[in-house]
């Protein structure tokens, strides 16, 4: 049987659209781009071979057709959901559609997924592709993760807040960190770091250890996950997040050899869509996250941002 119906999504914008008068008020409704609505609406005239919308006036209207085709479709997808929501939809799996900083993701957030599944077993997690030329106008997006310098550099539409990550502070293998007594020393080691940051020696070299000489940087990486199996493997040091290395720190792989941390301009901040602010599985999502920021950014209280000393001894940080 070849069904000739349309599908819901188209359906959902043209009524959406028709109710607010509004593409924009109607993308806000249904959690989705304004784009997204209008290309549904579009296939939807495509298919019927008419035009249902009038977008001459300050307010979208339907056209005749488009008004009889409202009063055919607009009982049947409000009995539609009202079947739905008999049937048990909040016992449903609500899917969350989450993009996130590639090194951040695999060594910090995903570890931690089985504790928000055992938490909230209704809502699923979805991973979706990161792009680095983020435009946050995605349809297949609800909530970003994203290295940013503040929340006012989000586009408009976005909310934003900072979870954790500003603090850097030089990591390496234990064998290395036995031949430096003070930051100076670093100065004759590989210094390895991320190709997209190269002044963050520099930052903490001067910040935290009172030294103004210009690094040589050793061997670069344009992934964290790259730079932190080199300092696993005794190439050099390197300079991060230590939420990045939690399970570096527990194993003893690497060993934070000075202190204190230094802040950057960066750190990674959660965005969603102004529209999802009522979103119960995004709220439910958001606070968790939250919250385990706050436990990572507590293992680290440790690490201050005191004066530096002439001799430091090596910082092992103790990792749950």
């Amino acid at each position: 049987m070849r069904f000739k119906s349309p599908s819901l999504p188209e359906l959902y914008a043209f009524l959406a659209v028709c109710q607010h008068g509004s593409f924009r008020q109607a993308a806000d409704t249904l959690c989705v781009t304004q784009a997204a609505v209008s290309r549904a609406v579009q296939r939807l005239e495509q298919r019927l071979e008419c035009p249902l919308l009038d977008r001459s006036g300050p307010r979208v209207l339907p056209t005749l057709r488009g008004g009889d085709f409202q009063a055919l479709v607009e009982a049947h997808v409000a009995g539609l959901e009202n079947a739905i929501g008999q049937f048990g939809v909040c016992a449903a799996p609500r899917n969350l559609r989450v993009s996130v900083v590639p090194t951040l993701c695999t060594r910090w957030l995903v570890p931690r997924l089985g504790q928000f599944r055992a938490q909230h077993p209704n809502i699923e997690i979805e991973l979706r592709q990161f792009h680095y030329d983020e435009k946050f106008t995605r349809d297949d997006v609800d909530l970003w993760v994203h290295l940013k310098r503040s929340a006012r550099a989000w586009p408009r539409g976005i909310r934003a807040q900072y979870l954790l990550g500003r603090e850097i502070v030089p990591a390496c293998t234990p064998a290395l960190a036995a031949r430096l007594d003070q930051p100076q020393d670093l100065l004759k080691q590989a210094l390895l770091h991320h190709i997209n940051y190269p002044g963050n020696w520099a930052l903490w070299l001067s910040k935290a250890g009172h030294v103004d000489t210009l690094p040589k940087l050793g061997a670069g990486f344009d992934l964290g996950n790259n730079l932190i199996a080199a300092a696993c493997a005794g190439m050099g040091v390197i300079v991060i997040h230590p939420v990045l290395i939690e399970a570096e720190l527990a194993s003893g792989q690497l060993v934070l050899p000075f202190k204190p941390a230094v802040a950057t301009d960066r750190g990674y901040y959660l965005g969603s869509r102004a529209a999802l602010a009522k979103n119960e599985a995004a709220g439910q999502f958001t606070r968790w996250l939250v919250n385990e920021a706050k436990v990572s950014a507590a293992r680290f209280s440790t690490i201050s941002d005191g004066p530096p000393k002439k001799r430091i001894g090596r910082v092992v940080v103790a990792v749950a």
